[in-house]
């Protein structure tokens, strides 16, 4: 016999006024949805957006060649970069 998947609901209260539920509940009815749904998909997208925004970077490929290139023929470290490599091996006890 199969089980069925319990999925754990939260639920989330919000206050507004009169006329943005009726614009939200005009919304829903457009996109053939219910109002909680509408708001649920239109924040969750509002929310990858932000977070794409803050944890993405997006290269030009003038840029990306130069970051590829970097990272497969490295330069040699400079006498600055050994100095902090051997700052942060005292301070981590590596």
């Amino acid at each position: 016999m199969g089980q069925t998947a319990e999925v754990k609901r939260d639920r989330m209260h919000l206050r507004l006024d009169a006329k943005t539920k009726r614009k939200l509940e005009r919304a829903a009815a457009y996109e053939e949805t219910s109002v909680t749904d509408f708001v649920l998909a239109s924040a969750v997208a509002a929310a990858e957006h932000v977070i794409d925004s803050h944890e993405k970077i997006t290269l030009s490929a003038k840029d990306w060649e130069v970051f590829y290139d970097a990272l497969i023929n490295p330069p040699e470290p400079n006498e600055k970069l050994r100095e902090a490599a051997r700052r942060y091996r005292e301070r981590v006890g590596g």
